[in-house]
């Protein structure tokens, strides 16, 4: 059994289609297939149902998917490891980030580069669901989000700081001057909140519903510059976290009352996964500047 092997039964496995997945690997589809087969072989069992030129998964090939992709992973690390060894002239880190913590992920960047200007980044914006699934499918080394809640026993979560939930309005509205604000008072307001997927949405939601009260979502929006800049108008208001709108000029922020109305800022990775040199030098840097 061959690491190549496992690549391309794992490709075929997300695909579906013996065709694309060949022309997604840069190979042919006999290859593809021979090698599939011969791994087959190997196991004495088949791992797809072939169905004239439709593929689907049995039941093994479900099971076996896991261990293979644990494989490629371990090996992953051990050429991670030996990358490492390079005292950080080489090697890229994967960070996966929500907006509300751009501004703490920018400065990080920036001092990090300043120090190891040969390592590469690759930053991956999304929801919390969004990049928890790409982490858990090793696409990303860590991810910085807010979580309250510890969901996963195989990740490891570190807190960098809290930050309170807050009514966003325009620096022309007539709320702005406001010390405080109750969700009740919220709930009677026109409010262009992140879609469901963020997790703000799902903490305040929560918190509407736990106070049985229906507030008036006058839109639903996946982009948080988008959301921002309809709050400006003073049409609409939001909920985000302070940290959100750091340093963002034409709206005001006012903390919202009551209790565990603050958000936890963490940075979570996966416990059993080797953590590279490169990765660990930058969360020192982060911590250092929160």
């Amino acid at each position: 059994m061959e690491l190549r092997q496992l690549k391309y039964f794992l490709k075929a496995k997300e695909l579906l289609n013996f065709t694309e997945a060949a022309i997604a690997l840069n190979i042919s589809q006999s290859t593809l297939s021979q090698q599939i087969k011969q791994l087959e072989d190997e196991l004495q069992i088949s791992l797809f149902n072939r169905i004239g030129k439709r593929i689907t998964l049995t039941e093994a090939g479900e099971l076996f998917s896991g261990f293979a992709l644990q494989s490629i992973s371990k090996a992953n690390e051990g050429f991670a490891l030996l990358k490492d060894l390079n005292n950080l002239n080489t090697g890229k880190i994967a960070i996966g980030v929500t907006y509300a913590l751009r501004d703490i992920l920018t400065q990080t960047v920036i001092e990090f580069a300043n120090q190891y200007p040969e390592i590469e980044f690759k930053i991956v914006f999304g929801t919390s669901k969004e990049l928890i699934e790409k982490l858990n499918h090793f696409e990303l080394d860590v991810i910085l989000t807010f979580e309250e809640i510890i969901t996963e026993n195989h990740f490891k979560y570190q807190a960098l700081f809290t930050s309170p939930m807050t009514l966003v309005t325009s620096t022309e509205s007539a709320l702005k001057n406001k010390m405080s604000i109750s969700l009740k008072e919220i709930s009677r307001l026109s409010l262009a909140l992140p879609s469901k997927g963020y997790s703000t949405t799902q903490f305040i939601s929560e918190a509407f519903d736990k106070n049985k009260l229906h507030p008036k979502v006058a839109i639903e929006i996946n982009d948080i510059p988008t959301l921002l800049e309809l709050v400006k108008s003073g049409k609409w208001y939001t909920i985000l976290t302070q940290a959100t709108i750091k340093n963002e000029k034409g709206i005001s922020c006012i903390p919202i009352e009551g209790k565990n109305m603050t958000r936890t800022a963490m940075i979570i990775s996966i416990k059993e996964v080797y953590e590279k040199k490169a990765v660990k030098m930058f969360l020192d840097i982060l911590k250092s500047l929160v």
